[in-house]
């Protein structure tokens, strides 16, 4: 049996291509995508300003721990890909920082 990790992952890319439907539905949306809005979730929590260049995605990831942080940020950035896909935005190159939350140690302060 394998053990799952629990991995926050944040994916990061620039829009690229946007149609003018995509940039209206962008903008008419940007502020509820802002800085508070961003939160660590399965299905992932999309984050942009209203310049439509960079993006970011943060999500949670499930993943076997013997596979690890490589494959749980692979995983993330085909979630962002379709996510992106079904909503016609377009994308360029995708970048991943995974943290295994399982094996991340915290000081608590006494």
């Amino acid at each position: 049996m394998t053990t799952q990790h629990t991995y926050r992952v944040i994916v990061r890319g620039t829009f690229e291509g946007l149609s003018e439907e995509s940039r209206s539905r962008l903008l008419a949306e940007a502020d509820a995508h802002g800085m508070s809005a961003m939160r660590f979730t399965p299905e992932g929590s999309l984050a942009y300003d209203r310049t439509l260049k960079h993006f970011s995605y943060r999500l949670v990831v499930l993943s076997d721990a013997a596979d690890g942080e490589e494959m749980a940020g692979t995983i993330a950035e085909d979630r962002v890909e379709t996510a992106l896909r079904e909503l016609g935005h377009g994308h360029g190159e995708l970048k991943s920082t995974v943290t295994d939350m399982d094996t991340m140690k915290i000081n608590y302060k006494r």
